[in-house]
């Protein structure tokens, strides 16, 4: 395998690391090719080992990259020529076994011998002499001297060599751009072309000319490649499925994540809860590191320059010691309250979600919840898993009728001496009170005494104060009131939010 083609192997294979969400620089690619040129693919264990010590960071990775590496690979037997003669194991065990000696010897050659020495041909009425791969019955003619083939990918499979098959196939495959298949119907297509363009037109041809030639040799050489033609397709099937995990069901994947993004999360079925979280986690790594960058920035603080200057006179105005404003900044608060009643619910498990996801950037979150009585869920979320502690809370919490004046008279009566200027509250709900009495005066009062109050609605706003609404007298004391019923205005409401509080 010459550098070219090991270049484009590893880079195609990091690739697929890269789709499965394994970080590879630039540096460990290079790495990666030095310790392919060291190890070579001659063992695939071997190389399996040596490319997990370079690329995979984390266990998860490690984990994600041994799947990738099965895939990848899985179409090549790097390990080399040992086992290489089983590509025409079938053929020869037919030719040789059950011919013994060519002369009806053992107990193959009895069986011969009493069928009269040679297989009874099928015939068939509507055999089509032009379509190459009509199904015909093999003749016997045990083993023997057999011609050379004259096509390139005759050579090719005569010479038993699985590493240079595994090589010509990857090379097919990139020139007929097999990363670019994207649906399952595609598979047989590719497939096809692959085979045309490691030359199957050719071989085909020359298959059909010595099953037709009066030599035995020629007609030993016929049934071989085809035998080891059956193979190759096989073989090319089984590589076009790995390229389809590798590539389209990534891509499909992606589709459904930014689908999922942008989908309302009271339509989200159930089954896709889990690829829901994926995305929660995805997108609050993101901002995590995103904003834990920001705080290490402006952690020191500004440079206090009339004592920076007062404690160096003695150095004769050289500057040797610096001093920072850098006081201690008690960190916000932020209160969440969720309304977890009927389809409102989905919201609140992916909001609360997202903000114990950000444990390492957010500020201490106080988490509320109700569907008539408030209750503080705060302890719940950090006794417990995310996961564990967002079912008790709908569990426990979503019954009964909703009732929002109840619920902020409750959080007013628990937090209202805990709120101030560097206070957030932010409210997950749609605001519908069954026309109770709304007690929009309690919001007023915590919009008084804290930095910002959010409002985030499930609904389209055009039905908003519609019906038992009572979004526009909550709205009036809401520094913020935003539509909010996807993961992306989730993510960008966290974004903003975690912006003006780290």
């Amino acid at each position: 395998m010459n550098a070219q083609t090991t270049d484009r192997t590893i880079s195609n294979f990091i690739r697929a690391l890269r789709n499965a969400d394994i970080r590879v620089s630039t540096a460990e690619t290079l790495d990666a090719l030095n310790a392919v040129e060291l190890v070579g693919y001659d063992d695939r264990d071997y190389l399996k080992r040596t490319l997990s010590l370079v690329l995979p960071k984390t266990a998860d990775e490690k984990v994600t990259f041994d799947a990738c590496f099965d895939q990848f690979f899985a179409f090549q037997d790097v390990r080399g020529e040992a086992d290489a003669t089983q590509m025409g194991a079938d053929a020869e065990d037919q030719d040789g076994e059950e011919g013994g000696d060519g002369e009806g010897g053992g107990a193959g050659g009895d069986r011969q011998a009493q069928s009269g020495g040679k297989r009874k041909k099928s015939k068939s009425k509507n055999k089509n002499k032009n379509n190459l791969f009509e199904e015909e019955e093999e003749e016997d003619l045990g083993p023997g001297e057999m011609t050379e083939p004259n096509s390139a990918l005759g050579k090719l499979l005569m010479a038993n060599s699985r590493v240079e098959l595994a090589v010509q196939m990857s090379a097919a495959g990139e020139a007929v751009n097999i990363r670019e298949i994207q649906i399952f119907t595609q598979k047989g297509l590719y497939a096809r072309r692959i085979m045309d363009q490691m030359g199957l037109p050719d071989l085909n041809q020359e298959i059909a000319d010595l099953r037709q030639a009066p030599a035995v040799p020629a007609r030993r050489l016929g049934q071989q490649l085809k035998a080891r033609r059956d193979f190759l397709r096989e073989q090319v099937r089984d590589y076009v499925e790995q390229q389809f995990l590798l590539n389209a069901d990534v891509s499909g994947k992606r589709l459904r994540e930014e689908l999922l993004r942008k989908v309302k999360l009271s339509n989200v079925e159930h089954r896709n809860f889990r690829l829901i979280q994926e995305i929660v986690y995805k997108m609050a790594k993101k901002l995590s590191t995103l904003h834990s960058r920001r705080k290490k920035v402006f952690k020191r603080g500004q440079l206090n320059i009339s004592r920076t200057l007062r404690n160096n006179m003695s150095y004769d105005g050289a500057i040797f010691n610096l001093h920072w404003k850098s006081v201690k900044v008690d960190r916000p608060k932020v209160f969440a309250i969720c309304d977890v009643s009927g389809s409102v619910a989905n919201y609140a498990r992916f909001m609360l979600m997202f903000l114990y996801s950000l444990d390492e950037v957010m500020p201490k979150v106080r988490s509320f919840a109700f569907s008539s009585d408030l209750a503080e869920v705060t302890e719940l979320f950090n006794r417990n898993k995310i996961e564990d502690a967002i079912a008790k809370t709908l569990r426990d919490y979503s019954g009964g009728s909703t009732d929002y004046g109840q619920a902020l008279l409750d959080f007013k009566k628990l937090c209202l001496d805990d709120i101030d200027n560097r206070s957030t509250i932010i409210i997950l709900g749609d605001a519908r009170n069954n026309f109770g009495e709304a007690h929009a005066e309690v919001l007023k009062e915590l919009y008084d005494r804290s930095k910002r109050v959010i409002w985030l609605n499930p609904e389209a706003r055009l039905a908003w104060n519609t019906g038992d609404s009572e979004m526009r007298k909550y709205g009036a004391y809401s520094h913020q009131v935003e539509e909010c019923n996807s993961l992306m205005h989730l993510e960008r409401v966290v974004g903003n939010l975690l912006r003006q509080v780290t």
